[in-house]
């Protein structure tokens, strides 16, 4: 006997059929724009409240402001070193004396070998023929890798720092002066680590979130340490932490990071290097009509060399343990001559 399905049966079966159609349908249309929007990178958070007011604001202010607070013939019309020149015998006395535990960090993120929104330049690691000797390239400047930028990186209306013309340093061969080569002797300093997120209760700051001169001055009496002339000043705003958090985004269009007007504050403070997690300023810069102020301010008018894109997780982690915000800073690259920068991995030392 054939058992027939009723008109009822059939009728409940194609409604069950395209009622999982429907909602198989949907959930596909569900994902794909989850995944569209993920691929969307947030809008950038611009800077809250007073920052609107602070100086400078826009091109004509920025100019002024550079001229107000540059080095150029500080230390002579020929000088090189800039603001390292700060760094003297007594200072590097003072900063050996910091070192009592004997524990040590590093500040180089592991190289990063996916391209990703904050990666357009992977590092490349080739093994050579017998798998003993291999190659490494890498574009280091950006958004990605650590290293550490010389005094011939920036310039601002065709001049680098000490007002030396683009023409006579910026060529095909390198850089004539200013170069990576003034490190041929590496720099010890001690280094002061001022950790934002940490201030204000966070596990990381997000991006636009500038940072003010009041913010590093609560930070130093919160710390307990104040800045001082011949200083390494590094500023933790959790990029890598929030980054492992919730994966990369376009550093390189919204990053936290200093404000422009923290310049004159690094000058009366003797900042002799600086450096942050990312690429030190805030982005958006906040300075209508000019990018990265904060690199073009400590650069080409202070004279100040910047560690970008340093890992300070486990600095400031190992910082929060002994309650100790200064320590021996060894920064020693390649002296490459007539370079503008180089990767580097700069050691924290308590």
């Amino acid at each position: 006997m054939v058992c027939q399905p009723s008109r009822s049966r059939l009728a409940g079966i194609a409604f069950t059929v395209a009622v999982v159609a429907a909602c198989s349908a949907a959930m596909q249309r569900s994902n794909q724009l989850l995944a569209r929007a993920a691929q969307t990178p947030p809008p950038p958070i611009l800077s809250p409240g007073a920052a609107a007011a602070r100086l400078p604001t826009n091109a004509d202010e920025f100019d002024a402001y550079f001229k107000k607070i540059a080095n150029w013939g500080r230390w002579g019309a020929t000088d090189e070193l800039g603001a390292l020149n700060l760094v003297t015998a007594d200072k590097r006395r003072h900063a050996a004396a910091l070192v009592r535990s004997g524990q040590a960090v590093g500040l180089a993120h592991s190289p990063l070998i996916e391209k990703d929104l904050d990666n357009a330049s992977p590092f490349e690691h080739t093994m050579n023929r017998g798998f003993t000797t291999d190659v490494y390239r890498v574009m280091y400047h950006g958004y990605a890798h650590s290293h550490i930028d010389t005094l011939c990186h920036i310039l601002y209306k065709d001049q680098t720092y000490n007002g030396y013309a683009r023409a006579d340093v910026n060529t095909e061969q390198g850089c004539t002066k200013l170069g990576i080569q003034n490190f041929g002797n590496g720099y010890v300093t001690r280094g002061v680590l001022m950790d934002i997120p940490r201030l204000k209760g966070l596990p990381y700051l997000e991006p636009g979130t500038p940072i003010f001169v009041e913010d590093l001055e609560a930070w130093e009496k919160r710390a307990g340490v104040k800045v001082s002339p011949g200083d390494a000043l590094l500023v933790r705003t959790g990029r890598w932490a929030r980054r492992a958090a919730l994966g990369p985004w376009n550093v390189g269009q919204n990053a936290a990071g200093l404000h422009a007007s923290v310049g004159e504050w690094l000058k009366t403070r003797g900042v002799a290097l600086i450096g942050s997690d990312a690429a030190l300023d805030v982005v958006p810069s906040l300075v209508q009509g000019i990018n990265l102020p904060v690199h073009t301010l400590a650069i080409t008018a202070l004279g100040v060399n910047i560690l970008d894109n340093q890992d300070l997780e486990g600095v400031g982690e190992l910082a929060a343990r002994q309650k100790r915000w200064e320590f021996l800073l060894t920064v020693a690259p390649v002296p490459v001559v007539g370079g503008t920068g180089f990767p580097v991995n700069a050691l924290a030392t308590f």
